[in-house]
């Protein structure tokens, strides 16, 4: 979780004032001791999150937009926040939010201070190939459970009803990714443009609103190195009001099997131990009791949101390369891959 030691020169982290920072420490009644040292951790390519630690090793984490132009309602790590606490009387494993900032004194963006949460994240292969297959499948086991979690969640009693309007998820989603993909697009894909008025016009009933985390998979949860069980769930800033079996459709599309290429540099669930697509669908069905027969549909259109995000993650690191992170840029042979991957499940979609 930690990574490497952070820089020597706290100044030199791009993206945070460390001074400032200390200030507002200070305000929030936080008690440190300086100097407080500042490392960019994790692999995620949008929202970025450094480890904080004073000179007592107290360690915290703190979360800011990317750098750059950003796109109307992206990377809000204020209404992230926002879920975050409002998870934390539930069962839903989340870190315990701190502190929120919006002032230019600080920062000129808003930035979320977070605990510290102990535990593994699995986001490398060597993490991966490390684990027996025992504990892979531990691991995978737990996230249909998070899941199951986050979709029970009483969004009256904890404040989030009006998280997000309540009209059908999937036309929204359409809508607002296909923006995206035309704001970040770095060329002409026609097939994505296929892919986009399949979903369109195969759009499945939705039957409830629950949250929905919205990019729900291996790499954006932080486990117990004992048990493997989700000790907390990160990255909320795609969570919205919606159709849950789209969280169930966007892990499997993080979830590729022996023989697919859309795993990039992180195929880890085609390793011994980790389940396959069909088995961690089943164990998420019988805990929730939902209706299978659109999971396919949800399993493709996981696979369209994920293609649009990786095009514009690489079109992020083209305009502004310090927004690059460890685990790399997404490749166009990769993201021409996940579009080939949910044209194919779409086609099954028409068959069943």
């Amino acid at each position: 979780m930690t990574g490497p030691d952070p820089v020597p020169d706290a100044r030199e982290v791009v993206g945070v004032d460390p001074v400032a920072v200390g200030r507002w420490f200070a305000t929030i009644g936080l008690e440190h001791t300086a100097p407080l040292r500042f490392d960019r951790i994790g692999l995620g390519q949008s929202n970025l999150t450094y480890l904080v630690r004073d000179h007592a090793d107290r360690r915290w984490v703190l979360r800011r937009p990317p750098l750059g132009h950003l796109l109307a309602s992206a990377h809000d790590v204020v209404r992230e926040a926002r879920i975050m606490a409002a998870l934390e009387t539930t069962e839903v494993p989340v870190p315990r939010v701190l502190g929120v900032v919006d002032d230019p004194a600080v920062s000129e963006v808003p930035m979320v201070l977070m605990e510290f949460v102990d535990g593994q994240v699995v986001d490398t292969m060597a993490i991966v190939e490390s684990l027996t297959p025992q504990c892979r499948r531990a691991i995978a086991e737990s996230l249909p459970r998070t899941l199951a979690k986050i979709h029970a969640v009483d969004l009256a009693a904890v404040g989030l009803a009006d998280l997000a309007g309540h009209k059908p998820y999937a036309v929204r989603q359409l809508k607002r990714w296909g923006g995206q993909w035309e704001h970040s697009k770095t060329r002409e894909l026609p097939e994505l443009d296929e892919l986009t008025r399949r979903l369109t016009a195969a759009v499945p009933e939705q039957r409830e609103v629950t949250l929905v985390h919205g990019d729900f998979h291996l790499r954006n949860v932080i486990t117990s190195h004992d048990t493997g069980e989700v000790v907390a769930a990160l990255d909320w800033e795609l969570s919205t009001l919606g159709d849950p079996l789209a969280d169930m459709g966007s892990l499997l599309a993080y979830w590729p099997e022996p023989g697919d290429n859309t795993g990039g540099d992180f195929p880890a669930s085609t390793l011994p131990g980790f389940p396959d697509r069909a088995q961690m669908s089943a164990a998420y069905l019988a805990l929730t009791g939902r209706d299978p027969a659109a999971l396919r549909y949800w399993h493709a259109f996981g696979l369209w949101k994920l293609a649009v995000i990786a095009e514009g993650v690489l079109r992020r690191a083209r305009d502004t390369p310090q927004n690059r992170a460890a685990a790399g840029t997404p490749t166009v042979e990769r993201i021409d891959a996940i579009v080939h991957k949910a044209l194919d499940v779409t086609e099954r979609i028409d068959r069943r």
